[in-house]
């Protein structure tokens, strides 16, 4: 298997609330997503797990909340290892408005 892909996402806003606007995130960044279902997500304190489903294939993954960032790793099969560079730079520009400071 091929290293996981990792962004990180600075953010301003302390853990509690970059945690309070994830928790609704990652479902409805997927209605956005035709070819994105999510599978499970999970929290355990500032963890999320999650497995999600994209082209047929399962990729599963966490997401670490951080005072003043947030760190996503992911797990891409093989068939979807083609679409990581694509994928990272859809995470960053979602995460950062998600989490930008309204």
């Amino acid at each position: 298997m091929s290293a996981p892909l990792v962004v990180s996402i600075p953010h301003h806003l302390g853990r509690d609330e970059a945690r309070r606007r994830l928790q609704t995130g990652l479902s409805r960044a997927a209605v956005n997503v035709p070819v994105l279902t999510v599978d499970e997500e999970t929290w355990r304190g500032d963890q999320m797990l999650f497995r999600v489903r994209a082209l047929g294939q399962v990729a599963a993954g966490q997401v670490d909340v951080a005072e003043d960032h947030v760190r996503l790793e992911v797990r891409l099969p093989w068939l979807l290892q083609k679409f990581a560079e694509a994928a990272r730079v859809v995470i960053q520009k979602r995460g950062h408005l998600m989490l930008e400071k309204k």
